[in-house]
Formats: C-alpha cells, structure tokens, sequence
C-alpha cells in the first residue's frame, strides 16, 4: 500500500525509532542470499557441462551452506543490577510494544540465555535443570538431547504470553549446602561469593542451567544471535561460558553501571573473561540518567558522563572511544513512545552505530574472502578439466583433419597408433598405483599426528601427572607443557604436509611430461591458524591455574566439568586441522583420478571414431564437425563460467547495500542474464 504524503511525517519517525541494525542486519542478509545463490547457479552450470570434479562440488556446497546459515553472534556480559537484560530489550526487542526479556530491580536472568532463529525448528523456549551440572555430560552433549530440556511453546503473535514464557529465566529453588556444593554452586574457600543462606539453612540457586530461545523476530531471523549471561560469578562458575560460548561471539558488550563504576567484581569479570581474549569489546556505561544532577547545568552534567567515561576507559585499559554512555530504561521507553528526542537523549544510537559500523563490515569481509577463493577453486578446477576435455578434442581433430583424402590403409595405421597410445597410456596406472601408495602412507602420518588418539594420549597424560587435583602448584607447569604438546604435533602435521606437497609437485610434473597430464596442486592448508586456537585455548585456560584461583577451582564438580570443556575445545581444533588436510590430499587424489579417467575416455573415444570411419569413410566429415563443435561449446561454456564467476567476485568485493537489495540484485539467476551475454566474449581476456 503507498504511503500516503500524510503518513510519511509518521512512516518517517518509525523509521527513525528502527535501531541501526536494521538496514545493516537486512542488507548483510540480503547479500549473503544473493551469494548464495550465485554460487549455486554457479556450481549447476558447471556440474550441467561436465566441469565439476566431486572435490569442488563438496568445497561449493560447504561454502554455500555456510552462506545459507551464517550468524553474528553478540554476547552481552555484566554483573547483576547493570540494566543489561534492559539494554537487549531496547535494542533489539523495542518493537514488541513492551518488555520481552524480564528487566526488574535486583537479580534477573540467572542462567545464561541464548536468542536465535532457527527455521526448522517451532518458536520454543527450551531450559535445562541445573541438576545436570551433577553429570558427566558437556553443554554441547545436552543440546542433541532435548528430551532432558523442559520445552515451552511461544506463540510469537502474543507478546504478553511471551514475556510471561521468559520470565521462567529469573526462576530459583532452594537446596542444601552440600547440594550446592555439587552443583558447584557453593565454594568453602570463597565464602563471601556464596549465596546467602535462608532462615532453614538452605541456599537459593538457579532453577536452570541454560536456556535457548527460538523465536522468528526479524533480527534473529537475519542471523542475529544474542547471548545474555548471568552475573554474580556465575560466569566462572560455567566453564562452557567462558570457554565456548564468550570465544565464539563476534563482539561482546560489557554493561557496567554508571552511578557505581567499574567495581571490583566488574574488574574481575574483564580481566578474567573478556580483556585480551580476542574479542571485540564494546564497553557499554549503562543508567547515565543517573548521572543528572538537578542542580548542575547541562555543561557540568555532559563533564560528569564525560569524566565517568574516561575513568572507566583508563581503568579497563582501552580507549575512550570503545566506552558508550547509555540510559536503556530511557531509550526503551523513548521507541515505545516514539519519542525520538528521548532516544537522542538516551544515547543509544550512538552504541547501535558502532555495532553496525565495526561488525557488519568484518562479517563482509570473513564471507566475502571465502567466496572469492571458493570461486578462483572452483573455476581453477574447471579451466584444467576443460583444458583436458579440449586438448582431446585437438588431438582428435588433427587426427580427422589428415585423413582427409586418405586412404583405407591411412586410416587403419592411425588406428594402430592409437592403439599404441592407448597401451602406452596405460603403463601410467601402475606408476600411479605406487604414488596412491606413498602419497597415502604420508597422509597417515600427518593424520596421526593430528588423531584424537594424541589429544587423549596427552589429556592422559597430564592427569597422570597432577593425580587427582587438577588445580595445584603444578597444574600451570603441565598444563603448559601439554599446550606446548599439542602445538608441536600441529607443527608434524604442518611438516608433514610441506613434505607431502614437495612429493606431489615432483610426481606430477613427471606425469605431466611422460603422459600428458595437466595435474596442478593447490597449496598446501595452512595450519598456522589452528596453532593460534590453541594458544588462545591456552590464555583462557591458564587464568584458572593461578594461586588465586586454585583453591575454588579445586571443586570435584567444577574440575570435571573443566576436563570436559578443555576435551572438547581441543578436539573441535584438532578436528578442524585434520579435516582440512584431508581435504587437501583428497582433492589432489580426486583429480588425478579424474585426468587419468577422462584421458583413458578420450583415446577410447579417438579408437571408436577411427573404427568407424574405417567401416563407412563417409563419416569423417560428419564426425570432424561433431568435435569441432563439442570444442566450441566447451568454449563458450567456460566463458559463461566465467562470466558468472566474474560477477559473483565483484558481488562479494562490493558487499552489501545497506540501502536494501533492489528486486535485480535478488533475482540472481534471471537478472544478470544480459550482462553474462555482454560478459561473454570479454570473460577470457
């Protein structure tokens, strides 16, 4: 329906009441869809016309699925009373028309809570007992089994029944002392961080350990994904917290309180958890209203946000530009309003440009990366298997081309060459046994250097070492030198693969002269990412080894449940590294197969031809203008190949619109159409 020029001063001031992230979020979305399905189109052009080897259609269909699922992840951290389950209402969920996430006086979100979108799946708020804390099982453990989760349906039309659904966040129950103690829960060495007993000697705890939210709100269905922590510790308490969930957002927003400052517990928390971690941190000076001095003027009171703002910055140890005053309860109330001078005034804007400023374009950049070196692969792969296909094809139309004229006898004495060849090409297989031979021996040895079977041979052997307290004098000692362990098996891998990269290039620049081959090895995978993993695994691990820490951490609950983390963050690394160097040597197995399949294919196709010209000579003539066709259609097929790897390169360069994607730039396939035409005779330049 148009906007009617009436409605535009209203149409006007929704739009200004929409956070930053809107445009950005639905633009990033927007070109990740048209990627996507330019990579698709991409890959069915190039599988229709024979030039895609199984290798490149599985790195093109991972890529595209990365493309299709891709998330920004947004942790906000703090401790309780900060106003930060305030702050993500306003920020994200202002457009309800009134609180979702519970935001009341005192202790509110008391077990951490993901937000997300996930189409497969019914709007749910899924939460797991704290009982399983008890257990043996990792968080990633529970998520694939959900029948343990208690499930709630949320009926996204009813934004009352929903906020009601997640006020089961906040919700306690009391225990025993000794139970708390083997929720890991309740500490003996630190007993000022202990909740406080009741008048029956119980202790109140959270009812829930984790809690997951399902739920289509525009944002989350962008691929927003925010995570909100709990405060008072609980943060140390959950190693999964620290080691999985913190490390794996893109940014996290760290809310302290503007009437307090940074406190000592708030210290705590950045030091521990987020400073130096790699995470980009946006400190966020929440309730600035209360900064307002009646008395003062609006000079005074802009100098005493301003001096708040430096003391914080000078405290955590980064720039005054990474701290963000901010009054959420006012910017809250201000979108509900519609009150766009009260959203000024809240200074939440300013927060929301920074987000959409610093994170959008790193996403841009991560995805866009990948698709240009997925699409150079892909068309890599390609340009040597057509050139195959067409050097084939020369040979056969040189062949055709000199029998013109000739006789019977001609015919069959190139017939016998043929045959010659064909014997001659076939002495290659036993060469190529015998490098399927090395070239697997060597794979095993860097494989096994990468095995789970080393990372449980090391894990074993620092438990061996430190008995059966993980949190002693030692413990710092042998757990750095198991980092440094596992940093030497990546760096065997990483030799290993150097050695089997030098074999390879000798072995195929052999078969290339001997045979006719046109093998090509794509570098070798580099690993050196994988060793920074681990070093940062490393940082965050190393913060419970100190003496300060080595009493409370010392909890048979809490040193379990750090075992299993530690288990779990490794061999996500190891298996990551170990993937890839198999995909490497498989993609180069992959292709020497194919080369030797399609040459083997092409001299049966030159002996049948031969043989049936010798039968009926009037088929030379028929069967020249078949090949000199199939070449030309080869040509112009890799051209248009080219053409659309051309324009998915620039969409990927360009990056998103944030102005939002015109009807063109989604229809990816039957939009560009008339460029590729125009691309054609341009596209081999």
């Amino acid at each position: 329906m148009p906007i009617t020029p009436a409605a535009v001063p209203a149409a006007e001031r929704q739009l200004a009441m929409q956070p930053f992230l809107v445009p950005g979020l639905d633009a990033l979305a927007d070109w990740r869809l048209g990627l996507e399905q330019d990579l698709g189109a991409l890959e069915r052009s190039l599988a229709a016309s024979d030039l895609l080897d199984p290798a490149a259609a599985g790195a093109s269909k991972a890529l595209r699925q990365r493309l299709a699922s891709d998330k920004l992840v947004i942790a906000f951290v703090a401790e309780f009373s900060r106003g930060k389950s305030e702050l993500i209402n306003a920020i994200f969920f202002a457009d309800a028309g009134r609180r979702v996430l519970p935001a009341t006086p005192g202790r509110t979100t008391m077990c951490p809570v993901e937000l997300s979108w996930d189409e497969h799946e019914l709007p749910t708020l899924d939460l797991l007992p704290i009982e399983t804390r008890r257990e043996a099982a990792s968080l990633a453990d529970w998520r694939e089994q959900r029948e343990s989760w208690k499930r709630l349906s949320l009926d996204p039309g009813d934004t009352q029944g929903l906020a009601r659904s997640l006020n089961e966040v906040t919700t306690t129950k009391l225990v025993t002392v000794d139970e708390a103690r083997t929720l890991g829960l309740w500490s003996d060495s630190n007993p000022h961080e202990n909740p406080p007993r009741q008048a029956d000697g119980r202790v109140e705890v959270p009812a829930w350990r984790h809690a997951i939210i399902n739920y289509p709100h525009p944002l989350l269905q962008r691929g927003l994904v925010v995570v909100d922590t709990p405060g008072l510790n609980a943060i140390g308490a959950e190693p999964e917290l620290t080691l999985g969930l913190l490390p794996s957002a893109h940014a996290a927003l760290f809310v302290l309180g503007a009437d307090t400052g940074v406190t000592r517990s708030d210290l705590d928390i950045w030091t521990d958890h987020l400073g130096g971690q790699g995470l980009a941190c946006f400190v966020v000076l929440n309730k600035v209203d209360t900064l307002a001095d009646p008395l003062a003027t609006p000079a005074e009171r802009e100098q005493a946000v301003e001096r708040q703002c430096r003391e914080t910055a000078a405290t955590l140890g980064i720039t005054r530009e990474r701290v963000f005053p901010v009054s959420a309860r006012q910017a809250l109330a201000a979108r509900l309003a519609g009150d766009e001078a009260g959203l000024a005034e809240s200074r939440l804007p300013a927060l929301e440009a920074a987000l959409n400023a610093d994170l959008l374009p790193q996403r841009q950049h991560v995805l866009a990366k990948a698709v240009i070196s997925g699409v150079q692969s892909l068309m890599e792969h390609a340009t040597r298997r057509l050139r195959d296909q067409r050097r084939t094809n020369a040979e056969q139309m040189l062949e055709l081309r000199s029998l013109r004229g000739k006789s019977g006898g001609r015919v069959a004495q190139m017939l016998t060459r043929v045959q010659a060849d064909s014997s001659e090409f076939e002495r290659c297989a036993s060469r190529l046994s015998a490098l399927r031979a090395v070239h697997m021996r060597m794979l095993r040895e860097a494989v096994h250097a990468l095995s789970s079977d080393r990372l449980r041979e090391a894990i074993a052997n620092l438990q061996a070492m430190l008995g059966s307290s993980w949190f002693n004098l030692r413990a710092r000692s042998a757990f750095e030198a198991l980092c440094n362990g596992l940093l030497d098996q990546v760096d065997k891998a990483a030799h290993q693969c150097t050695e089997i990269d030098q074999m390879l290039q000798a072995s195929f620049k052999q078969l290339n002269t001997e045979f006719g081959f046109s093998l090509a090895l794509t570098p070798a995978p580099d690993l050196v990412p994988f060793r920074e993993e681990l070093k940062l695994i490393e940082r965050g691990y190393s913060r419970y080894f100190s003496v300060t820490r080595t009493i409370r951490m010392n909890a048979p609950a809490f040193s379990e449940q750090f075992q299993r983390m530690l288990m779990s963050k490794l061999r996500v690394v190891f298996e990551n590294a170990s993937g890839e160097v198999e995909a490497w040597n498989q993609m180069a197995s992959q292709q020497i197969d194919g080369q030797f399949r399609d040459r083997r294919r092409g001299l049966k196709r030159r002996r049948e031809a031969l043989e049936r010209i010798q039968m009926a000579t009037g088929e030379l003539e028929q069967r020249l203008a078949e090949v000199e066709g199939q070449d030309a259609r080869l040509m112009q097929l890799l051209e248009q190949a080219y053409a659309r790897g051309n324009l998915l390169r620039q969409r990927a360069e360009r990056g998103p619109v944030v102005a939002g994607p015109s009807p063109d730039a989604i229809d990816t396939v039957t939009g560009d159409e008339a460029l590729l035409a125009r691309s054609d005779s341009l596209a081999l330049r």
